[in-house]
């Protein structure tokens, strides 16, 4: 049992090939618009782009208070990963990290001792922060 393979006959010869344009000269398929459809469709894009700037006005006037909350937060964004990569930075650099560590301390103990081990410096501290609230939120009278 043998199976047999059908094998396909191929033509090779100028005549069984479909007649085409002559040799050396390239055919190009038809234009899929003409240029009446060119000009409408220029004429329609160059319109849109007229009365653009009047779109994006017309958007903004209507939805201004959510575009400055999404550019602020957007803003916000952007601001802390600069200071962050500022910061990594800085703590990249030997010793630097240290320092600023020993200068926090620094400032901690001098505002320990200067507002808060006494009585006196306390009721200064509280006076200030009174005034401080006052300034912010407005005095109650």
């Amino acid at each position: 049992m043998e199976s047999q393979i059908q094998q396909q006959e191929y033509t090779t010869t100028p005549e069984g090939m479909p007649a085409s344009e002559p040799a050396g000269t390239l055919a190009l398929p038809p234009a899929p618009q003409s240029n009446a459809q060119l000009k409408k469709l220029g004429a329609q894009v160059r319109a849109f782009l007229d009365e653009l700037p009047e779109y994006i006005a017309k958007f903004y006037n209507e939805n201004q208070k959510p575009i400055t909350v999404v550019l602020l937060i957007v803003a916000t964004i952007v601001t802390v990963k600069v200071v962050l990569a500022i910061l990594d930075a800085l703590n990249d650099i030997p010793l630097l990290a240290p320092t600023f560590e020993l200068i926090g301390i620094g400032y901690s103990a001098w505002f320990v001792y200067r507002y808060l081990l006494k009585v006196e410096t306390r009721e200064e501290l509280g006076q200030e922060i009174q005034a401080i609230t006052s300034q912010v939120v407005g005095s109650k009278k």
